[in-house]
């Protein structure tokens, strides 16, 4: 599971009552201990452990800076100092989350302790000013189930951003010839989202194929998990070479510093080494390394963005929008020629040949069923957006490859939608609805999300508690 570390900074302000505040701070620490959040306290910088003065402020900043938190926790435990939370939110930028526990009843004299929401109204439009973005997360208690979920989906947020702003990508070699849609602006990555991209030519992955054939050790490992964890129907050498791929893939990825990999699989590999990369693929994919088809850059990028939603406890698969389903009025498959990781699959995978090529290498098994989310990152003329959906895996004709059909809400409205751009034929899949924190982190990163069913209203109701 991925790791996320919170900056706590609870507020107050001087005309409420500072001891209930000073009360709440610890209860909402407590809390979150519970949950087991790796949180830094500020309780070193004052006797109170609260923010409300520029002093402090400035305190807390370096403090927060030094612990390279991934987001910043705002409890108002009383009114909270709206401009010293603005100021240390910009000082930060990472990802904000704003809360406050409910007020309780005022006493028989009228008189009220803390006044929170108030105080989280005016955090909210001070925050605005600064154009700080921020995620509201609903007045409630602390112990009701709406705290402990918005936490962590906080915390899911928090990875996606982390990962987004941080993302190199192993380029190997240029895309296939015919696929224009796959082309790129690497530039246009890295000056708008600081993506980066450590391209490489075909000989340099086939040079480290050769050298981890001859060093034997970990090529004879992965050998051993594939006869462990699938049905092998290819020759002894063919296994050999696909192991040797997975290897060198990785070390290359770990050389040059890099998350992901985006493969050129057809034409050149096979004549350097006669196999399909699908089983390397699938075999790096099942250890968390995204690695996708056909230099699809865009396509690595939304496996790395839907595995931190996930919190990397769940594997992504990457595919092909294809056919319509022959039985199912809004069923499509959902297809490629065999780089899914083997925990997406429903059956034992077999290492066999794939459906349009030749040579052996690919991994057929049909995924899954069980709903998904679907997701695709792209753009074209300096605009990029976030192309995600639900879906559930159904029963249809047998199929080749790594597949799985699924049903959507509106196939033409879908259709419609990757057809009219700025997307293509590819997306990435994931067996959990991580659909409400990709919209969420999409204000963090400077791209808009792209629901492809009529459902915002529904995933701002969940973002908002209900």
């Amino acid at each position: 599971m991925d790791h996320i570390k919170l900056g706590y900074a609870p507020t107050r302000r001087s005309i409420f009552s500072a001891p209930d505040a000073v009360k709440y701070r610890g209860l909402t620490a407590d809390r979150l201990r519970e949950l087991g959040v790796d949180f830094v306290d500020i309780t070193d910088i004052n006797e109170e452990g609260l923010l409300y003065n520029d002093e402090d402020m400035k305190k807390i900043a370096e403090k927060f800076k030094a612990e390279k938190i991934d987001g910043l926790f705002l409890p108002h435990c009383n009114f909270g100092t709206e401009y010293e939370c603005a100021r240390l939110a910009k000082e930060l930028n990472v990802p904000v989350l704003l809360w406050g526990p409910l007020d309780e009843r005022p006493d028989e004299n009228g008189v009220r302790l803390r006044d929170t929401q108030c105080g989280l109204f005016a955090t909210g439009k001070v925050l605005r000013r600064f154009r700080i973005p921020f995620t509201y997360m609903t007045n409630c208690r602390l112990n009701d189930p709406v705290f402990e979920r918005g936490i962590r989906d906080f915390m899911a947020v928090c990875n996606v951003v982390k990962k987004f702003k941080n993302m190199r990508i192993l380029q190997i070699s240029t895309r296939p010839f015919d696929f224009w849609t796959t082309m790129c602006n690497e530039g246009e990555l890295l000056e708008k989202f600081n993506i980066q991209l450590s391209p490489i030519p075909m000989p340099e992955l086939t040079d480290e194929v050769k050298k981890v054939k001859k060093e034997g050790t970990e090529v004879a490992k992965v050998i051993d998990y594939c006869r462990s964890n699938m049905i092998v129907e290819i020759k002894d050498e063919e296994l050999e070479n696909v192991a040797a791929l997975k290897v060198a893939m990785k070390n290359l990825i770990t050389k040059y510093g890099c998350q992901a990999g985006a493969i050129q699989c057809w034409n050149q590999l096979q004549s350097e080494l006669g196999i399909m990369p699908c089983a390397a693929n699938a075999l790096l994919n099942e250890e968390g390394i995204p690695v996708v088809c056909e230099t699809d850059i865009h396509g690595a990028i939304t496996a790395l963005m839907v595995e931190a939603a996930g919190m990397g406890e769940t594997r992504s698969f990457f595919a092909d929008w294809t056919i319509r389903h022959p039985d199912i009025k809004n069923g499509e498959l959902l297809q490629h020629c065999g780089p899914w990781p083997i925990s997406v699959a429903g059956e034992t995978p077999k290492i066999t040949y794939p459906l349009a090529f030749d040579h052996p290498g690919a991994i057929t098994a049909e995924a899954k069923h069980g709903d998904i989310t679907l997701a695709r990152f792209d753009g074209d003329n300096g605009e990029y957006s976030l192309l995600l959906g639900n879906a559930k895996g159904v029963d249809g004709p047998k199929g080749m490859g790594t597949y799985l059909w699924v049903e959507v809400d509106n196939i033409k409205r879908l259709e419609a939608k990757i057809v009219e751009g700025p997307y293509i034929h590819h997306c990435v899949g994931i067996h959990k609805d991580v659909v409400p924190v990709l919209y969420e982190a999409c204000k963090y990163i400077g791209i808009k999300p792209d629901l492809y069913d009529p459902i915002e209203e529904d995933v701002k109701a969940y973002l908002r508690g209900e």
